[in-house]
């Protein structure tokens, strides 16, 4: 019985997560202004399989759709590890992945490579930068001034400073934009947005989330001993400052590419965690692979709406807060509940 529960709280969420991503995935791909029909899929991908991809199908699916759907999956994955693992980390499921200032720092080098004219890759690495250096920031700040690293608190406290300063830069940018051209596209990176992305976005994501899930997969077992606290992980021989330090460049380094492809996008990293406890239990190991199926599945869908339901697209970051917010209450309530 006890191992048919274990089943039950690991295998079968992740696979009911793999097959919400799957058919997530499917409607991303056929949907948006130019309808692909899912009949004429397998068609078009053994023609580009052979090089003979040709017409205006093959340029939606190939140049287009499937660019996106890889790159949302990628950044909904990310967002969500970010935010279990931050969570986990700092021992508070209010915690989202830009608690260290990295969303407001990526944006910060985003918008000033806007104004200053720069092309879009460089956009991204400048914003990908700032945002881990502004991190960096943060963790010295804390060792140096506010008693150490190793203070959750003082980390947190610091975070928010850093990320007030780096949101004034944000605003004198745009401020001194030219209200024509530089603001609009301040304005629509900020919301988030995947439009226009192209493979290659794809491809410098694809390195940094594994850079970033790969470690938190390896030590899942020990980043599962931080939600016992910091005297009983020790008694257990876990070097919790050191993991923890490890946990939150991970984390950081996947919010930050995250950021830097798509721009901000709240409450993915905030909510998913939620709903994956709420079919695995709270155990890191067990919930880590199913928040990341999950928020690429929301995430694919979000992005899906966002070029479909209005002429002009809507930006991500609305519609992640229009969904996020309620859905958050909802798990709130039941939570609440759960504790009486």
């Amino acid at each position: 019985m006890r191992a048919f529960w274990g089943i039950e709280r690991t295998a079968l969420p992740l696979a009911a997560a793999l097959v919400l991503l799957a058919a997530a995935a499917l409607v991303a791909l056929t949907n948006g202004p130019y309808p692909l029909p899912a009949s004429r899929l397998p068609g078009l991908i053994g023609q580009a399989w052979r090089g003979t991809a040709a017409g205006p199908e093959a340029t939606v699916l190939l140049n287009i759709r499937l660019p996106r759907v890889v790159a949302a999956a990628l950044v909904g994955a990310a967002l969500a590890a970010a935010g279990a693992a931050y969570q986990m980390a700092f021992r508070n499921p209010l915690v989202s992945p830009d608690i260290l200032g990295v969303s407001a720092g990526a944006g910060l080098g985003a918008v000033a490579g806007i104004f200053f004219g720069l092309p879009v890759w460089a956009i991204q690495a400048l914003g990908f930068a700032t945002g881990m250096g502004t991190v960096a920031v943060v963790m010295t700040v804390a060792a140096l001034a506010m008693g150490g690293a190793r203070d959750t608190l003082a980390l947190v406290l610091t975070g928010i400073a850093v990320g007030a300063l780096a949101g004034a830069g944000i605003a004198i940018f745009k401020v001194l934009a030219d209200p024509d051209n530089q603001l609009p596209a301040m304005t629509f990176w900020l919301l988030g947005s995947l439009a226009g992305v192209k493979l290659a976005d794809a491809g410098f994501l694809v390195p940094a989330v594994l850079l970033g899930l790969g470690p938190l997969v390896l030590l899942r077992w020990r980043i599962g001993t931080l939600a016992m606290g910091e005297d009983e992980a020790r008694a257990l021989g876990i070097e919790t400052a050191r993991l923890r330090l490890i946990v939150i460049a991970c984390a950081t380094l996947m919010t930050a590419a995250a950021v830097a492809a798509a721009g901000t996008i709240g409450w993915v990293g905030l909510m998913v965690p939620h709903m994956a406890r709420l079919v695995t239990g709270p155990r890191f190991d067990r919930m880590l692979p199913v928040a990341v199926a999950l928020g690429a599945a929301l995430m694919l869908l979000i992005d899906t709406a966002a070029r479909s339901i209005a002429a002009t697209e809507l930006p991500l970051g609305v519609l992640t807060a229009l969904i996020g917010a309620p859905v958050f209450l909802t798990l709130l309530s039941r939570g609440r509940r759960s504790w009486a």
